[in-house]
């Protein structure tokens, strides 16, 4: 089964993502609100000599989650430490990453809503009173005591595509909560324009509107979209990416004008043709179509129902007139 664009990411695009990622508020595109919020917070912090509130930053894939992590870490000037919600598994773990921090440190945590309860309960007390408890003494033949560690003062910033399974006590711990919204054309359509001039490459404006269009609001699927329609320009023309080129090659990787992959249509053909139009259930869904649940929730749903083209109901997923005029059914 064909690759969704989006989840497929090879190891040359890497290099190009980090690359194209800005380092300073001022140059980050989009998601204004936030930007305000953040420099605000971080002028503040900065004038009376301390750390940033924790920050918890929500929102679909590709949204500039961990961007935004860099760049407070830029603008506070302090060094940035990357972990993932999978990757701990003990509290001993997590309390020697937070041991290992210095004074004004950023701690990036993605995917945090993973993060086991025992682990998450080293974070309580590691965010409001900067101290982690290390019990001592736990054997057969001793009574276990605990003992209360200093930490330096640290910034916690995690991220989550789904906020509403942090548990309450870990969510009400930040500071600072931001949702990322999905990025309209116009700010799609300056982001490629502004990667296409880090990367050389030759774009008209119509081109990169085209491209904007089919990137489902996503910053990296857009920056992906660019390359890809770059190496199609090369090889098929003279390097030039203009309208007619933009359209054939985002034809040729299967992605319609609404940017809709072979995955999105994929979904809503099954719910349209083999469920009468819904409602089915996420698990019954994704075993028709053979993909994740969790990267159908994820990844495809939040667009889909965006643009109006698919609906959650108590009793499952339905799939609109709006997506049954799309596809032509």
């Amino acid at each position: 089964m064909a690759r969704s664009i989006e989840t497929s990411r090879t190891k040359e695009d890497l290099p190009i993502e980090g690359s194209l990622r800005p380092k300073k508020l001022s140059d980050y595109i989009g998601q204004e609100p936030i930007k305000e919020g953040l420099e605000i917070g971080i002028r503040a912090a900065l004038s009376r000599g301390e750390a940033l509130d924790h920050v918890l930053l929500y929102g679909p894939p590709g949204l500039g989650k961990t961007t935004l992590a860099n760049i407070i870490a830029n603008e506070m000037g302090t060094h940035i430490k990357v972990t993932s919600g999978p990757a701990i598994e003990k509290p001993a773990e997590m309390a020697a990453i937070l041991n290992s921090l210095q004074e004004g440190d950023l701690l990036f945590v993605d995917e945090i809503h993973r993060l086991n309860r025992q682990v998450e309960e080293v974070l309580y007390p590691a965010m409001e009173d900067y101290c982690i408890d290390v019990i001592i003494g736990k054997d057969s033949s001793s009574s276990s005591r605990s003992v209360r560690l200093p930490l330096p003062h640290f910034t916690l910033v995690g991220a989550t595509t789904r906020a509403g399974l942090l548990t309450a006590p870990l969510r009400d711990r930040f500071g600072l909560i931001y949702h990322l919204e999905f990025y309209t054309v116009q700010e799609l359509t300056h982001i490629i324009l502004h990667s296409a001039q880090k990367m050389n490459i030759e774009v008209e404006r119509e081109g990169a509107e085209e491209m904007a269009r089919r990137s489902r609001g996503t910053p990296r699927l857009s920056n992906r979209i660019l390359k890809r329609v770059r190496d199609y320009a090369q090889v098929r023309y003279d390097g030039v990416i203009t309208l007619p080129i933009a359209i054939e090659a985002l034809d040729l990787m299967d992605v319609d004008r609404l940017g809709l992959d072979h995955i999105d249509r994929l979904i809503l053909e099954t719910i349209l043709i083999k469920f009468e139009g819904g409602p089915v259930g996420l698990d019954t869904l994704s075993a028709a179509i053979g993909e994740d649940a969790g990267t159908i929730e994820d990844v495809y749903e939040p667009y889909l129902i965006k643009n109006g083209l698919l609906m959650r109901t108590p009793k499952g997923r339905v799939a609109t007139d709006t997506a049954r005029t799309h596809l032509r059914l």
